[in-house]
C-alpha cells in the first residue's frame, strides 16, 4: 500500500512539474504577437487563435513542428514558418507558450448567416461523398476539442483558418 502511495505521489508531482508558467509564457510570447495577436486572437484568419486553446494540444503541436523542422520534414509536422519558429524551443519553453495561451479568452466570432445550415450538416454528419468524418466526433458538440485526447478546441476559431 505504501509503494502505491508513493508512485501515485511521484506521478502527481510529475505531472505538476510538466505544467508551464503562465507568466514565463507571457514573457517568451513576443515573438509570436506578430501572426497570433497581442492576446492571442490573431486577427488575421489565415492564423490560427492560440487563445484558450488545450495547453497539451499547443504543447504538441510546437513539438511536432520543431520535429518536421528537424527531420527535413520526414516526420513530425513541417510548416516553413513554423517549423522555425519552433526550432529554438526548449521544451520548458513550448510548456510555458502552452500554458500561457491555454489561460487567455478567446475572442467571438460571427458566422455568415448563408453558411450556418451548411456549416451545421457538414459538422454534424460529415459528407460522405467527400469522405468528411462530423467534427462532432472528435470535437464534441460545442466544438470544444478534449485535452486528454488531444483534440484541439475549434470553437471561435477563424472559418477561414479551419476550412484551409
Amino acid at each position: 500500500m505504501k509503494k502505491l502511495a508513493l508512485i501515485l505521489s511521484l506521478l502527481a508531482s510529475c505531472s505538476v512539474l510538466a505544467q508551464g508558467s503562465i507568466e514565463a509564457g507571457k514573457a517568451k510570447s513576443q515573438t509570436c504577437v506578430a501572426c497570433h495577436g497581442a492576446d492571442g486572437n490573431s486577427q488575421l484568419a489565415m492564423y490560427p487563435k492560440l487563445a484558450g486553446q488545450h495547453a497539451k494540444y499547443i504543447e504538441k503541436q510546437l513539438k511536432d513542428l520543431k520535429l518536421g523542422m528537424t527531420s527535413a520534414g520526414k516526420q513530425g509536422r513541417y510548416d516553413p514558418v513554423m517549423s522555425g519558429m519552433a526550432m529554438p524551443l526548449t521544451e520548458e519553453d513550448m510548456a510555458d507558450l502552452a500554458a500561457y495561451y491555454a489561460s487567455l479568452p478567446i475572442s467571438g466570432n460571427t458566422t455568415p448567416e448563408n453558411v450556418v445550415k451548411k456549416g451545421q450538416a457538414l459538422y454534424t454528419a460529415g459528407d460522405a461523398e467527400r469522405g468528411l468524418t462530423a467534427c462532432i466526433a472528435c470535437h464534441g458538440p460545442r466544438g470544444n476539442g478534449t485535452e486528454l485526447s488531444g483534440f484541439p478546441k475549434i470553437s471561435g476559431q477563424h472559418a477561414d483558418y479551419i476550412k484551409a
